[in-house]
């Protein structure tokens, strides 16, 4: 007999700085608060510094990323932790203290919501 047991899934805590950025571009244009929220984003996006950091948080192993795993990006730390800023501003990146480190995330929510976005085209 097993004593294997089903687990219930959680679903992911919201914030308020993290929601879906808007709908697809082909199914109604976009209000004012929805191209601001939505332009944050593409423009965090927009600089190779954290584009790049964007990637190594989304490639890394787990799905998650230290920031002593991700600073090697060719500029200074402090400058590393203003990208990360701007990207977690963004809604693109959540983070987590665990101890002296930080740990980044991508929000996956908000990543599916603008691939749906542009999905739609073409």
């Amino acid at each position: 007999m097993s004593n294997v047991k089903a687990l219930p899934l959680l679903e992911p805590e919201v914030t308020e700085s993290v929601a879906p950025c808007c709908p697809p571009l082909t199914e109604r244009p976009l209000t004012a608060d929805e191209a601001t929220r939505t332009a944050r984003m593409f423009k965090a996006l927009g600089d190779p510094v954290r584009l790049r950091l964007f990637s190594l948080v989304a490639s890394h192993e787990g799905g998650e990323a230290c920031v002593c795993d991700i600073s090697d990006v060719g500029v200074s730390q402090p400058t590393v932790s203003h990208h990360l800023k701007k990207l977690k501003e963004a809604g693109l990146l959540t983070s987590e203290r665990r101890g002296t480190w930080v740990y980044y995330r991508v929000e996956p929510s908000v990543v599916a919501a603008m691939g749906q976005m542009l999905g739609t085209l073409g």
